[in-house]
């Protein structure tokens, strides 16, 4: 199709686009600093529709968060809280257990298990409400911990990180999700998340976990303090473990939501960059299979929109969402399969149900069948 861009920069890197060459930093420096929204959505939808088409994959699945007390005190973060905090909470094992048990009206085939990091709960704490929630829904994929709590638990148990892994997995974790990322810049670390896990600390975690033969999500926080060549960086960086260890499945950008943190003075996102920082990541991470179109970060219109630039994943039903609604988010904290359905329908795309690891999910009106 014979496209003229307005941003003529970005001519050259079409053609490698639909040479399906690999994009540089400079590259990505260059999309970053574009304001020719339709072309980079153009460009990312060439890749999108050659690795998926028209599909668009959801799944029906409950988030749990055990705990909002955490040692961190990140200043991007409104959820966790100090365990003196009158408003905290922290569940028994049997809340776990009962509040996953909310969520199976429609047969859920995914648990996805974040929370603080707690001074008080144990690694044997975790492995518990594991292997509670394998024995009673067996068939439900645990995503659980992202790779700060893993490293959390590295340190309080005195163990290595493979040692926690490796415990974890007996117990029932399945994969991780790719949370606590936020930007890999040191400089911004410093700032927002200083008491987190490093950059190059969250890739060796996310490598052994992939060495294990665990798969991951991966995630990138944006529209904070960071600025285009810290988001290239992380991208690139990203880019590079997947060359070597195949383990990410997902990427999932986040957009910051400010309200009730530290850094409650920055604006929100726009709909622009949100589906400007899709487009990006679908045209640098050639060799990571999905974008998730996130829609309780973006909201199911936008999340909508971003299906036809580069996204090919517009998460699941969540159910009940505490983090982005404890920093200010007014969007549902649950959608229906049914809702899911229609937004991927009437953004002209063909919905496919799936599981954690992407494979169909065949449903009947009492149980649900996972296609291997």
């Amino acid at each position: 199709m014979n496209v003229t861009f307005e941003d003529r920069r970005l001519e050259p890197i079409r053609k490698k686009v639909e040479a399906g060459e690999r994009l540089s930093y400079e590259d990505g420096v260059t999309l970053f600093r574009s304001n020719d929204l339709l072309g980079l959505g153009y460009m990312a939808n060439i890749v999108r529709e050659r690795k998926h088409g028209n599909l668009t994959y959801f799944n029906v699945n409950r988030h749990i968060n055990p705990t909002d007390v955490c040692v961190a005190s990140c200043r991007l973060c409104a959820f966790g809280k100090q365990k003196r905090d009158p408003n905290s909470y922290t569940m028994s094992l049997e809340q776990v257990w009962e509040t996953a048990g909310k969520g199976l009206t429609e047969a859920v085939t995914e648990f996805h298990i974040v929370g603080g990091l707690h001074p008080e709960l144990t690694l044997d704490w975790f492995c518990q409400m594991l292997r509670g929630l394998k024995e009673r829904y067996p068939e439900v994929h645990l995503k659980a911990f992202t790779m700060v709590e893993i490293g959390y638990f590295a340190r309080r148990e005195k163990m290595s990180i493979r040692e926690v892994l490796e415990q974890l997995r007996t117990a029932g974790m399945d994969s991780l999700p790719g949370g606590g990322a936020e930007v890999f810049s040191e400089r911004v670390r410093r700032i927002i998340c200083d008491h987190k896990l490093t950059g190059d600390e969250w890739l060796e975690t996310a490598r052994t976990a992939h060495e294990l033969g665990l798969s991951s999500n991966c995630t990138m926080l944006y529209g904070h303090i960071e600025n285009e060549e810290d988001r290239v960086d992380h991208l690139v960086r990203l880019r590079g473990l997947q060359d070597q260890t195949n383990g990410f499945v997902t990427f999932i950008p986040l957009a910051f939501h400010p309200d009730n943190t530290a850094l409650s003075h920055i604006a929100k996102t726009s709909g622009f960059d949100d589906l400007k920082t899709i487009a990006v990541a679908r045209l640098m991470l050639d060799n990571i299979p999905h974008i998730k179109a996130y829609w309780v970060m973006m909201t199911p219109r936008i999340a909508q929109v971003a299906l036809r630039f580069g996204a090919d994943d517009i998460d699941g039903t969540v159910v009940e969402e505490k983090i982005y609604h404890d920093a200010g988010s007014t969007v549902t904290q649950g959608l229906r399969r049914g809702e899911l359905l229609r937004l991927i329908k009437l953004a002209g795309r063909t919905p496919v149900e799936r599981d954690t690891l992407y494979r169909p999910v065949v449903r009947t009106e009492t149980a649900f069948t996972v296609l291997v």
